[in-house]
């Protein structure tokens, strides 16, 4: 099943310094931190927080080729979870045809965000999270899990340029 999700928070993991897409579900049950490369946070934050560039970036140039090729954006579903990497789909509408290209889940989140689109997430993905081990360190991996778990919406800060 797939569970409809929205981007509550872009931070840094306290541990391994890399920046985490923090997606919930709109009853605030469940929470998926998604570890994402720099390059990626970047473009996620800029259209987050509706910073215009003076050129298209690679997420614009994208949504704005789908868009020329009269196609659209109907969602992006992070589909799966194998040896710690994410897997993401992006459902284009093509012609009526509906059609599902592979991407990392960062850039089929910057696009969702660039096209307006909705965010889902396999509810397998969410279980097979929960022992997700990014530290390479159990007991970091166990503290990292409590630590986004009680994190409180307003802490979710704006991630750092």
């Amino acid at each position: 099943m797939q569970i409809e999700m929205t981007i509550k928070g872009l931070m840094v993991d306290p541990i391994t310094n890399m920046p985490i897409i923090i997606l919930r579900d709109k009853d605030g049950q469940k929470v998926l931190p998604i570890w994402v490369g720099i390059f990626e946070a970047n473009a996620i934050a800029l259209q987050i927080e509706n910073v215009a560039t003076p050129r298209p970036m690679t997420h614009d140039l994208l949504k704005n080729v789908i868009t020329d090729l009269e196609a659209s954006v109907q969602k992006i579903v992070v589909c799966d979870l194998k040896e710690n990497t994410f897997y993401a789909l992006i459902h284009l509408l093509i012609n009526g045809q509906s059609v599902a290209v592979d991407a990392r889940p960062s850039d089929a989140i910057a696009l969702a965000l660039r096209a307006k689109a909705p965010i889902f997430v396999e509810d397998s993905v969410i279980e097979n999270a929960r022992s997700l081990d990014m530290t390479g360190e159990k007991a970091d991996s166990d503290r990292l899990q409590k630590w986004l778990e009680s994190l409180d919406p307003e802490e979710f800060g704006k991630y750092k340029m």
